[in-house]
């Protein structure tokens, strides 16, 4: 009897001791990402071993976001912070000298060759680069190198988690060609409420004209809009798109105007909620081709 029990105390203390020893090795590092494409890309990359927040909320306006005392508090106790940067978190710097943090974002689109065009009379580079598929690739190599650092520990997970969602990615690539590739050259012009689709238009051979530059706290002057709605009616522009994160009456007064028609909404800049269609990085881009092709293809 005295051996039984002490067989299983044995028993008891190994799966203590293996228990243990599995919860030390599942560790997860606090991070934050400026907003929800990026913090969906930070998850898949660092997997269970990283806590993600989102600063910008699902369907939020990364122009215009104002961060909140709580939002200082997690940049301040991250164990590393993710922005996309070229100019789309103007207010993060704010919000870093606000919290007190001391180390330095890491930007995750350095590596990244960008364009810039003229907008209000100024140069300035277009940020929206997650729109390109490819971008996105040079964001995993830029990512996993930056949780290997905070994390040592975990870095030959980062390394397979980033591994297979590149494959993942260059196997959605593959596909947004091909659905694109599908449809006459003259008719992929699309109007949007503002410049985000830069990048995916350049990668995928797709024309987008907008009221708006590349950042939604810009105004449109009358001029510019009585421009914009010459220049549709002469490319014969068939389709407008609202836009998930942005205000839809100017982009209506302008589709009235032209007589364009209602392709449904894109999601250039933010995910939607859990349960709509572009939950996930993966799935905005998704989404966004199927509905784009759905409209110019008809």
């Amino acid at each position: 009897m005295k051996s039984t029990r002490l067989l299983f105390a044995l028993a008891g203390s190994v799966a203590l001791t293996f228990g243990m020893a599995a919860s030390a090795s599942a560790k997860t590092i606090d991070v934050v990402a400026s907003f929800t494409v990026l913090a969906d890309v930070v998850k898949n990359v660092g997997g269970d071993h990283v806590h993600v927040k989102s600063l910008v909320p699902a369907n939020g306006d990364p122009h215009e976001f104002e961060p909140s005392p709580d939002d200082a508090k997690a940049v301040k106790g991250a164990a590393v912070t993710f922005v996309s940067g070229e100019g789309l978190e103007s207010w993060f710097e704010r919000l870093t000298k606000a919290s007190g943090a001391t180390e330095k974002p890491v930007v995750v689109s350095t590596g990244i060759k960008t364009h810039t065009f003229e907008d209000d009379g100024k140069k300035v580079t277009d940020p929206h680069v997650w729109n390109s598929v490819p971008n996105v690739l040079i964001w995993v190599s830029n990512i996993e190198k930056s949780l290997a650092k905070a994390d040592p520990e975990d870095a030959a997970d980062f390394k397979a988690n980033a591994a297979r969602y590149t494959k993942q990615l260059e196997e959605l690539n593959a596909s947004v060609h091909a659905k694109l590739d599908a449809v006459a050259k003259d008719k992929r012009k699309v109007l949007t409420s503002h410049d985000a689709f830069g990048y995916y238009g350049k990668e995928y051979g797709v024309t987008f004209l907008s009221p708006l530059g590349v950042s939604t706290e810009t105004e449109a002057s009358a001029g510019d809009v009585a421009k914009l709605i010459e220049q549709i009616k002469k490319e014969k522009v068939r389709v407008y798109f609202f836009e998930n994160s942005n205000d839809p009456r100017l982009i209506k007064q302008i589709a009235d105007a032209t007589g364009a028609q209602p392709g449904g909404e894109l999601y250039p800049e933010a995910l939607s909620a859990a349960d709509g269609p572009a939950s996930t990085y993966a799935k905005l881009i998704s989404y966004n081709t199927d509905q784009i092709v759905k409209a110019i293809a008809r």
